[in-house]
This record gives C-alpha cells, structure tokens and sequence, in this order.
C-alpha cells in the first residue's frame, strides 16, 4: 500500500483564492463576469442537497452534458426549486453557505466530477464553468507518495444513487442499469483509502443489516469525515488489490460511509476449506 498525499492542511485539495475576474481575462460577457463577482462577494448562497446521497444535488444538462448543482443567491428562490423537486419526488433539502464555507465547498465539487455552476437569480438561469470561478492547483508528484480521488466514479455513483433509492425498481431500468455498469467500470479503475488503525495496525469494519464490509474512501476528505476522532492512517489499495485485503467474515466494501454510502459485494472467490477428516470406526473391516 502507498502512501498519499497531502498538502500542508491535510487536505488533497488545493485551490487558489476566489480569484477577482476582468472580462477580457477569459473573454467573459459582462454580465457573466457580473454573476461571477455575486458569488465572490455574497455573504451567503445556497444550493440543495440530495437526501438520496447526503452530497449536492447534481443535475446533467441535456444540451451541453455539464454535471452541475444549482445555486441561489436567496433562500426564496432555493425554497420554491426544493419544491418543484419534491413534487417530483425527487428528495433534497436546503443548504445554506456563508462566505467562508463557499471555498471548501466549491472544491469538494472537483472531487465529485462536478464541472459547472447553475446559477438561478429569480427567473434567470445562467451556467459557469466551475474553473472560470475557481483556479485549481495541479497536484505535485512527490516520490512514494500518491495523489487520489474518483471524480468519474464519484459523480456516476451520484447519478445512479439519486435514482434508485428514490424510485424503488429504477435498478432496472435500460439508462439506470448503464450507469450501474458505468460504475462498476469506474470502479475497477480506481484506487481508494483504506483506514488503518493506527495503534493495531487492523482494518475496521461497519455493520450494515447484519453483514460486515470494509470503508474505503474515494479522496482524503471523505476519509477524514470518517476519521474524525484520528483514530486510523490512510493508505492506498487499488480495485484490483482490493480482495486481498478483505477479512475473511466480509461481504465487501462499502465507498463513502459518511456520505453516499455505497455498498460493493465483491463476490470474493475464497478458498474451499479442506473437508474435515472422517472418524474410522473400528468394528468395519476392509474388504
């Protein structure tokens, strides 16, 4: 298992300040540029969160395909959205961030694979790039350590979790099976955190009904979640080295406990134990 990296903070994110914007920087219209100065300097906004995944709600563009979440400037304006949703049965609830919370925020949506900003002031409706707001750091290549994150796996989860758990029987579905299979070969892809405890050196387990399954975490902040007593270590485990490091009473994994809480059986091939011998009885005799 690696190492992974981190910055000074602790945290796998770094991202440079809210940065003030000039129209001609990016050949922004004027009135994006306009929008774009509202988030900065608003001392609060808001967006909805999805009940189904305890993350933002995203939502796909059926134009231009952008993975966005919705932002408003009041509460009036996410109130009556959260409504329309929950007439579509579609469950979230309201989130408010004030402006020292809107940084963390807008960097965790890198994480999630989210690359857009809708915006809705009122009757308008107006999308940013998340990059035109915000300048992400390339992360360095430091020797024996690793940077890692599942923005791909991370946002296909979001997706498919959103429709299942609202709609029971959605998992069969032609395009929620497709995201499903999606998922699946995201997943085989990644590489993830496995908690260690710190002093024994064993992995930890959570129950979910009555069956075990190792936490494994899709970036350092969801880890930390978990890890909020500091009681683990994070190492990296790739998808294909997952099943060595499963204990022999788990199921599986599950991905994000603290937030989308997905849930993987792995289907582990172990080996058959040898049968146990055979008492002789002494009275048979061989023929």
């Amino acid at each position: 298992m690696d190492q992974i990296k981190k910055d000074n903070n602790d945290n796998i994110i770094e991202l440079d300040a809210l940065r003030k914007k000039k129209a001609e920087d990016f050949h922004l219209p004027e009135e994006k540029v306009a929008l774009m100065q509202m988030l900065r300097d608003s001392e609060e906004i808001f967006t909805l969160f999805s009940l189904c995944t305890k993350c933002p709600y995203v939502v796909c563009d059926p134009e231009t395909f952008d993975d966005e979440v919705i932002l408003f400037f009041n509460g009036e304006d996410a109130q009556e959205e959260a409504r329309h949703r929950v007439e579509e049965k579609i469950p979230v609830n309201i989130v408010r961030l004030e402006k020292e919370q809107k940084l963390l925020f807008f960097s965790n949506l890198f994480t999630m694979g989210v690359n857009a900003l809708l915006i809705k002031h009122g009757e308008e409706a107006r999308c940013i790039q998340l990059e035109e707001l915000v300048k992400r750091r390339k992360p360095e290549q430091e020797e024996g350590k690793v940077w890692v994150e599942n923005p791909e796996l991370l946002l296909t989860i979001l997706y498919y979790t959103q429709e299942i758990r609202r709609r029971p029987g959605a998992d069969q579905e032609p395009a929620v099976k497709a995201l499903e299979e999606e998922m699946l070969a995201h997943f085989k892809k990644g590489r993830y955190i496995f908690a260690v405890e710190e002093e024994s050196k064993q992995t930890p387990l959570v129950k979910l009904k009555e069956d075990l399954f190792h936490p494994i975490f899709t970036d350092i902040m969801e880890f930390q979640r978990f890890n909020r007593e500091k009681k683990f270590l994070p190492v990296v485990v790739t998808a294909a080295n997952l099943p060595k490091q499963i204990a022999p009473n788990a199921k599986g994994v599950v991905i994000d406990p603290v937030s989308v809480n997905m849930v993987l059986n792995l289907n582990i091939k172990r080996p058959a134990p040898m049968p146990a011998a055979q008492p002789v009885n002494p009275e048979e005799k061989s023929e």
